[in-house]
């Protein structure tokens, strides 16, 4: 039995699973549309298609180093229950491993190299699954790359340095990045706009105080604070959180001045949305369902 573009269209809306899942499907089934259905509900893929409008807001940050290739990814899922789990721990991992391993640009990418085992996960543990975000870095013998994992997962850290630095002190300082949450590493990196941003604002909190100082006086005033702005956004510029008594700066330059090359934190679920639970209109729509006799 054959089959056409049209089929693959209307399994694909039947299940919700992708279009080329659909044609293999349709394929194996020999165009036979509730065999093919079948196939996809037996792969796991009609599941993972009810939960396509669900919102996966909690997971984990993971990370994966190997030799001189690291990499950080979030994956994330419906509930910190099944986030804590280890078939969703080794899920990730597993996808953490192939980023190390395989060249690949973008999530999408990733995803559609690991479609089975999604799927196979999404049906073990019955929700959804998002793979969100990953970095990775390749380094060579002049530099060398490590990670830090916080709070099993909710905060992670990749971080690059000179191949001198020990490993104790890559380590503080990627304690320090997910402590002290720095954008930049030092405040050359730090755009001018975003300086310029800060001085407009900190200039118009001056102005807008009960008694304004005179212009000269606030403009010393913002040089002062944007000193401390660099504190706050500089990797290097921020007191050290095993010894407040030093910098970051003053840190590396104990340990021979090796230097920061780059880091990435992510904040698990940061930006996303989080499911919202109205249980008094959960409770008054089950009531009006039951009022209309539907």
């Amino acid at each position: 039995m054959s089959f056409t573009a049209k089929d693959v269209m209307k399994l694909r809306e039947q299940t919700g699973v992708g279009m080329m899942d659909c044609k293999k499907a349709l394929t194996e089934a020999d165009g036979d549309m509730e065999q093919a259905v079948e196939i996809l509900r037996k792969k796991g893929m009609a599941t993972s298609a009810k939960r396509a409008d669900k919102i996966a807001s909690q997971g984990v940050v993971s990370a994966c180093i190997k030799g001189n290739v690291g990499v950080l990814v979030e994956v994330n899922c419906e509930s910190d229950f099944v986030a804590r789990g280890e078939q969703f721990k080794s899920f990730v991992d597993k996808i953490a491993e192939y980023i190390v391993a395989n060249d690949v640009e973008d999530v999408a990418a990733v995803v559609a190299a690991n479609q089975d085992l999604l799927h196979e996960t999404i049906a073990k543990i019955g929700e959804k699954i998002e793979v969100r975000r990953f970095v990775k870095y390749v380094t060579d013998d002049a530099h060398k790359v490590d990670s830090y994992i916080h709070m099993g997962g909710k905060i992670g850290v990749l971080v690059e340095m000179d191949a001198q630095a020990s490993d104790e002190l890559i380590h503080d300082v990627a304690l320090q990045i997910a402590a002290a949450n720095p954008k930049y590493v030092t405040s050359a990196e730090v755009p001018a706009e975003e300086v310029e941003h800060e001085k407009e604002i900190l200039k118009a909190q001056a102005l807008n105080e009960a008694k304004p100082k005179p212009l000269n006086i606030i403009e010393k005033m913002i040089e002062g604070r944007i000193h401390k702005f660099y504190k706050e956004v500089c990797l290097v510029e921020q007191p050290f959180v095993k010894d407040a008594d030093k910098t970051v700066a003053q840190l590396l330059k104990e340990h021979g001045g090796v230097t920061v090359v780059k880091f990435t934190r992510y904040t698990m679920g940061e930006g996303l949305e989080k499911k919202q639970e109205d249980l008094a209109a959960e409770v008054e729509a089950q009531i009006n369902k039951a009022k209309s006799g539907n």
